[in-house]
């Protein structure tokens, strides 16, 4: 992905992390350390961060939503149940008001197409899995990677893809991970309940039945203590979603970003037959056309995470 950003002053950027440190799910994660000094707003740049509306212009689609079920298009309403970590996937802004991120433009814009009004509820990884099955939300955005085991039980609609990311501390002399088995030996952190962490333990066995020194999982709830065990050295390494490692890498001080692994599908998600999966891919294939879609991507540094086409259901890999 394209690693250029405006310049943003230094206290500014810590702040805006800090305010978004409370990790959602376990794809998500950010890091605010003990900078109690830190401050924002001196230029202005921390709370206009992705403030900037590609998506108000978007209006229905009468053919795309007359494809809703009529439950759904009776009421009006798109209940949607998001996690909200941080930035450029989604987050709660610097000073208060409705997050953003690219998962949130996305569904609004979505939305707009099916003619519905958004009703967001931020809830947490466990909840909103839950929540879609039980029917209290219609769709579900965080960045949540398609999987055979997850198709299972969710309809996914393709909007974007995304890596598995490394990082480790400024000083380390790891410069790429080509494969997981180069992480035996060493200590590394990720989001508990990750498809990563499922990964990295697999990798773990391989490891030792190949008689090699140990790869040391790591697992951690919430964002602050992910990225304080880098830190403080309780970890080598942290495996996570390469947009919001890659982001974070750029805008904090010692951390440093090394590449990118296996690249995947990224669906908004959805209970399992619900009927609204169709016509939600119609939606962000319109947005597609008519050029709203890169807008959004373009907003939030993304470009290279677009995907040509949408669909339902797609394999996990693009």
């Amino acid at each position: 992905m394209p690693t250029v950003r405006p310049y943003r002053h230094r206290s500014a950027r810590r702040t805006l992390l800090c305010s978004a440190a409370a990790l959602t799910l376990p794809l998500l994660l950010t890091g605010c350390g003990d900078d109690a000094g830190a401050t924002s707003g001196e230029d202005g740049t921390a709370r206009a961060y992705g403030s900037e509306d590609v998506v108000s212009s978007v209006s229905e689609v009468p053919s795309i939503a007359a494809l809703v079920p009529a439950k759904i298009r009776d009421g009006g309403t798109l209940r949607v149940g998001s996690g909200i970590g941080v930035p450029p996937v989604a987050f709660s802004p610097e000073g208060g008001g409705p997050p953003r991120g690219v998962d949130i433009d996305v569904s609004e814009a979505a939305a707009r197409v099916l003619g519905l009004e958004v009703d967001r509820k931020h809830v947490s990884g466990a909840s909103l899995i839950t929540g879609l099955e039980a029917g209290r939300y219609d769709v579900g955005t965080a960045n949540l990677s398609v999987t055979e085991e997850r198709k299972q039980v969710l309809d996914f609609v393709l909007y974007v893809t995304d890596g598995a990311g490394f990082a480790v501390r400024e000083d380390d002399p790891l410069k790429k991970v080509g494969d997981l088995s180069q992480l035996c030996g060493k200590k590394v952190g990720t989001g508990v309940g990750s498809t990563f962490e499922t990964d990295l333990r697999a990798a773990a066995d391989e490891c030792a039945a190949a008689g090699k020194k140990p790869l040391t999982v790591l697992t951690y709830p919430d964002a602050a203590g992910h990225f304080l065990a880098l830190r403080q050295k309780h970890v080598d390494v942290l495996m996570t979603t390469s947009s919001v490692l890659r982001y974070a890498a750029e805008e904090q001080p010692g951390l440093r970003y090394v590449n990118e692994l296996d690249r995947k599908n990224v669906g908004l998600a959805l209970k399992k037959g619900s009927g609204l999966a169709e016509p939600l891919a119609q939606a962000v294939n319109h947005l597609i056309d008519d050029g709203t879609y890169a807008r959004i991507l373009k907003k939030w540094n993304l470009e290279a995470a677009a995907v040509p086409v949408s669909a339902v259901n797609p394999p996990a890999t693009p």
